[in-house]
This record gives C-alpha cells, sequence and structure tokens, in this order.
C-alpha cells in the first residue's frame, strides 16, 4: 500500500524534470477572407515575442537573432473560373500591438478605412487598391508589408519564403489582406512559424511550462506527505480521506500533463491535442470531485451523517452537469489553441460553469450553517472546532475568489489589444494556486493519524465523550487508541440490582 504511492510520485518528480527542452506552427487550410469595413482580410496570428538574447546588447546581431516569424509556402488560390484577370496585390502585414494606429487612415476626417480610397489617393498618401500604412515613429522598418499578385489566368500566388527577424519584445500579429473585390473566392494554404529565444511557445503561454513545473513539485511534495500518513495510519483512515486521496492523485496527474503538454508544444511548435485533451479531463475531474468533496463534507458525511440519505442523487447530478459543463468549456478554450488571444470561448459556454459554481456556493454555505448547529447542539467540540477551522477558510477562499474575478474583469477589460501579454499568465496561474492552498488545509485538517478515528461519524452514544475528553481517564487511565477500545468503554456500566439501584459494581462486556 506505501510503496505505490511512493513510487508514483517519483515516476512524477523525474518525468516532469526529465523533460527540460525548448514558434508555434500556424497552419492554413483554404482559410477564406472575410469583409472588415472596406477590405477582406484573414488573421494569421497574434503572439508576444521576446526580443533574441542575441539582440539584447547587440542590435548588429539581429541576422542572427531567435526570435523570428517565417513565412513557409504561404499560398494564394483561386478557382479557374476566376482567374481571367490580372489582380491587386494581396499583402502581408506584421505589426507590433504598438504600431497598430500605423495601419489604415481616414480622408478628410471620415470613416478610418483600410484600403486606400480614390479621396486618400487624391491627397498622395496612399495608392488606391493598396493598404494604408505608415512607418513606426520607433522603428521606420515597421510595419513589414510583402505584397504578391495573381497574373491573368494564374490559379496560385505563392508568396516568397523569409524570416522576419524579431529586435524588440511586444504582441506581433499577422494578416493577410486585399482590397481587390473580384478576389472573393481566394484562399490561404501553408504556414508561419512563430519563435521565440527559448522556443515555440508563445510568449503569454511561455512561463505557464514553468509554472505547471512548480506545481507538479508542489503536488508531489504533498503527495508525499498525505501518502506517508496514509501508509503509516491505513487502519485508521475512514471515506472522507479517501477521497481527499483521489483528488491529490488527479492533481498530481493534471500537472504533469499540462507540463507535458506545453514542453511538446514548445519543442515541436504544434500543440498536442492528445496531451491537452487529457489535461484538460484530469483537471475537470479534480475540480468536480473536488468540490464534491467541499459538498459532503459541509453536509458532515463521514463526520455526524453516514451517508447522503436522498440527497445522492442530486449531489450526483449536479457534480455530473458541472463536469459536462466545464469539460467543454476548457475543451474549445485551450485544445488546438496556439495565438496568444484572450479566451474566446461564447458567453453561452461560460454561463452555464458560472451559474454551477454559485450553485455550489449557496449550498456548501447553507449545509455548513446547518452542520455547525448541529455540532454546537450536541455539543462535539472537537469535530465543531474542525468544521470552524474549515469554514474559515472556505470563507476566505471564497472572498479571495470574488476578488480575483473582479480584478480579472478589469485587466481583460483594459486589455483589448491583449498589450499585457506579458503578465497575462498569472490569470490561469492564480487559480491553480487558490485551490492547491485549499487543498492543502484540507489536508491539515483531515490527515491520517492515530486519532483519526475521533473525527469520523459515530452513533451517539460514543458522541459523548467528544465533550471532554479527560472524562475517559476517570473510567479507564490507558489512552484510547482505536474504534475497539471506544466500544469497551462505551459498554462499561454500573450493575443495578432488581430495584433500579446501582451496587457500585462495573460491568464489562466482553467479546
Amino acid at each position: 500500500m506505501s510503496r505505490f504511492p511512493c513510487a508514483l510520485s517519483i515516476f512524477l518528480l523525474v518525468s516532469v524534470f526529465s523533460l527540460c527542452i525548448e514558434a508555434s506552427v500556424h497552419d492554413y487550410r483554404g482559410e477564406k477572407f472575410v469583409g472588415k469595413g472596406n477590405a477582406f482580410v484573414v488573421h494569421g496570428g497574434s503572439e508576444g515575442i521576446y526580443l533574441s538574447i542575441a539582440t539584447q546588447n547587440d542590435t548588429s546581431l539581429a541576422a542572427n537573432g531567435d526570435s523570428y516569424i517565417r513565412f513557409e509556402r504561404i499560398t494564394f488560390r483561386r478557382s479557374k473560373e476566376s482567374s481571367n484577370f490580372s489582380s491587386l496585390p494581396i499583402q502581408a502585414v506584421v505589426f507590433e500591438v504598438e504600431d497598430r494606429e500605423t495601419i489604415g487612415g481616414s480622408a478628410y476626417g471620415g470613416q478610418r478605412a483600410v484600403c486606400c480610397t480614390g479621396d486618400l489617393a487624391k491627397l498622395g498618401v496612399c495608392a488606391e487598391g493598396l493598404v494604408i500604412y505608415r512607418p513606426s515613429t520607433t522603428n521606420s522598418d515597421w510595419p513589414q508589408v510583402y505584397s504578391i499578385s495573381f497574373n491573368t489566368d494564374e490559379e496560385e500566388a505563392l508568396l516568397p519564403s523569409r524570416s522576419i527577424q524579431i529586435t524588440k519584445t511586444g504582441m506581433y500579429n499577422l494578416y493577410f489582406i486585399h482590397c481587390d473585390l473580384r478576389l472573393r473566392d481566394v484562399a490561404v494554404e501553408g504556414k508561419t512559424v512563430w519563435k521565440n529565444p527559448s522556443g515555440y511557445l508563445p510568449g503569454r503561454m511561455a512561463p505557464l511550462k514553468n509554472f505547471y513545473g512548480f506545481m507538479s513539485l508542489a503536488f508531489v511534495l504533498l503527495g508525499i506527505y498525505w501518502f506517508s500518513q496514509y501508509a503509516r495510519f491505513w487502519k485508521e483512515v475512514f471515506p472522507l480521506q479517501n477521497c481527499i486521496t483521489l483528488v491529490i492523485t488527479l492533481g498530481m496527474f493534471e500537472m504533469a500533463l499540462w507540463y507535458f503538454d506545453y514542453a511538446e508544444f514548445n519543442e515541436t511548435g504544434v500543440r498536442p491535442t492528445g496531451t491537452t485533451i487529457w489535461a484538460v479531463t484530469f483537471g475537470t475531474v479534480k475540480r468536480t470531485v473536488a468540490r464534491l468533496i467541499i459538498l459532503m463534507v459541509s453536509m458532515g458525511y463521514g463526520v455526524v451523517r453516514p451517508t447522503l440519505g436522498g440527497l445522492t442523487s442530486k449531489v450526483v447530478m449536479l457534480g455530473s452537469t458541472f463536469f459536462i459543463a466545464s469539460e467543454v468549456l476548457e475543451l474549445i478554450e485551450n485544445v488546438g489553441a496556439i495565438s496568444d488571444l484572450s479566451g474566446k470561448a461564447r458567453l453561452f459556454l461560460v454561463l452555464p460553469v458560472a451559474l454551477l459554481d454559485a450553485f455550489f456556493i449557496l449550498w456548501i454555505f447553507t449545509s455548513l450553517t446547518a452542520t455547525l448547529n448541529k455540532l454546537q447542539a450536541r455539543r462535539m467540540m472537537v469535530k465543531l472546532d474542525m468544521y470552524r477551522k474549515f469554514t474559515n477558510a472556505l470563507a476566505v477562499t471564497v472572498i479571495v475568489s470574488v476578488g480575483w474575478i473582479c480584478y480579472e474583469l478589469y485587466f481583460k477589460s483594459n486589455d483589448v489589444y491583449n498589450e499585457l501579454w506579458q503578465n497575462a499568465w498569472i490569470i490561469p496561474a492564480f487559480w491553480q494556486v487558490l485551490s492547491f492552498s485549499l487543498l492543502c488545509v484540507i489536508c491539515a485538517l483531515w490527515a491520517p493519524s492515530q486519532t483519526s478515528l475521533r473525527y469520523a461519524y459515530t452513533d451517539d452514544a460514543s458522541d459523548v465523550f467528544d465533550k471532554d475528553d479527560t472524562s475517559l481517564t476517570l473510567i479507564k487511565p490507558s489512552p484510547i487508541s482505536s474504534s475497539k477500545d471506544v466500544r469497551s468503554v462505551v459498554d462499561a456500566r454500573p450493575v443495578q440490582d432488581g430495584k433500579g439501584a446501582s451496587n457500585g459494581d462495573i460491568e464489562e462486556k466482553t467479546e
């Protein structure tokens, strides 16, 4: 029993830190242009890219820098029926988010346009039918614009392969744009490779690889502590502690899988779909089980009541609904996600999870209030003290969560263009740290020990000893170390005569 948890912990620890490896690859598979104002656009990617280590002190080494955006066989295709004319240029525009105002313009204070209009062309600021852009005030070489056109009868137009060296840390955007109404059916194929100094992870995701590495280590350490206690006092373990063991195990696998997901992404540039799905699923199962455990503890399961009774089906239904809603949301948010953009999950996917979480919180605190009142009425002081600590920890967690949600809304409302991408990783990391902290508190309160059974459910006859532990010494001087000893003390009682008077002798039930 003790060897398996220790072996599992050592395996995860070695696995996590043995995979110490270092652009995401954006594939275009026939993407169609979408009308935006007076332009037709395909979004090619948005990623935070750090300045190459080689160029931080010497810009003359930019040609050999490690950070770049590389075009590989970017091909524009049109149908044979639409190939009887020479087209206006299709342009690939790469710009840093701080230079977004250099793209587009307006004539005489009118509506801003991406494509050069006749009025703007008369002013001599651009050529009609091309994308409007001006040189950046910080670097005249930016934005980077590359053009290719269809000749008559051509069905394909290949953009020459090239690498764009990154000499400034920032959020970079790529758009394919054309201004020719006759190219409505044009599609984009090929790929671009985006490279950071340490690997292919987008800048916003890059810190998460190290974060999940540390979280894996934290779960391993917690697991070593918990499993060692579990092995030492396995005879004293009750069902609630088995549930906590399950959550810790799920957490260890979740953190390791997220680390492997980001590590493989960083090495290959391609998001590993299978690993991502497993990481999402383990995480969703862990969160669901954790919420159900907190709810069952709040109801007094395993402590003041042996079963949930008629509430079991409702608890299972709530847990199943939460799992399904969370799994769908997380899969859409993470599987295949390679750009450094804020979450794109639709409102109808986010709302169910938020409402179910709110229902969990309401039910948990309602149940906690009833359980605390029951413990106080029965004068179970040891259990009451434990539940008060648990309630305080849970209340602090909820307050901190609400405060962080407000901060998250503020953060996202002030980061429309993802300019704060270097700090965005803190948002998901915080929730992991908060849930891990609450798990540590629960482990501290319900850790297996030689007195574990004093916190487990017992019948009313034995609960009386929870009022004052010193009364046990008046009956039996030796310490009570097992449930068998408790039963032997409970069965010790004065022998009465036929008239109901005690004769002062002690009758002890023998087994």
